[in-house]
């Protein structure tokens, strides 16, 4: 039996013990949809977005992967920072995010088109079902957004759906208020948009 200890705190989500995987703004090409306040933003100083703490857990079946995600505050044009958002390899996972600080909102899809995007603040448990894909958006202006997650230990992550093909609809702000609309880019050819 394998056992694993590591610690992490419940307020920033940080752990000593492990070494996050970091997304720079320059890392998330074409998630945007305001590509001049994108490239600008890049050009200026390329921004942290988020960063995860993956702890370690072995990548088979029966085992639960867990960690850690914390998103920072910030806006491209309007539109808030976020995590690339990914399904997963083995579509039927379901995964749990807990809200352990900060504000914002998971948004999901899954293939044939429901989506849904619900608040999380502290103390908030959001479930993702299986087939749906997801990210966290930190709406807060001031505070990062730090989540807890745990889902099969095997269940692998593509990015490249969502890369491809981005989400159905984008969180902005409008008048001080996140607001969803749909995405102008969204099923368009990377190469034309």
């Amino acid at each position: 039996m394998r056992l694993l200890t590591t610690p992490f705190d419940l307020v920033t989500g940080l752990s000593g013990d492990v070494e996050p995987i970091r997304r720079n703004l320059s890392e998330m090409a074409g998630m945007y949809a305001d590509q001049a306040a994108f490239d600008a933003m890049v050009a200026g100083g390329d921004p942290l977005v988020y960063e995860f703490y993956d702890l370690g857990v072995p990548s088979d079946a029966g085992e639960i992967a867990f960690g850690t995600s914390i998103t920072y505050p910030g806006k491209v044009g309007a539109e808030y920072f976020m995590t690339k958002g990914h399904f997963h390899s083995i579509l039927e996972t379901a995964e749990v995010y807990y809200c352990l600080s900060g504000e914002g909102q998971m948004m999901m899809e899954n293939p044939e088109g429901d989506w849904k995007s619900v608040e999380m603040s502290a103390g908030t448990a959001v479930y993702v079902p299986a087939r749906y894909a997801h990210r966290s958006i930190n709406t807060s202006a001031t505070e990062p957004l730090v989540t807890f997650f745990a889902f099969r230990g095997d269940a692998g992550h593509d990015y490249g759906t969502i890369e491809e093909k981005g989400y159905r609809n984008l969180l902005v702000e409008r008048d001080g208020q996140p607001v969803t609309i749909e995405n102008p880019k969204w099923g368009a050819d990377p190469e034309t948009a």
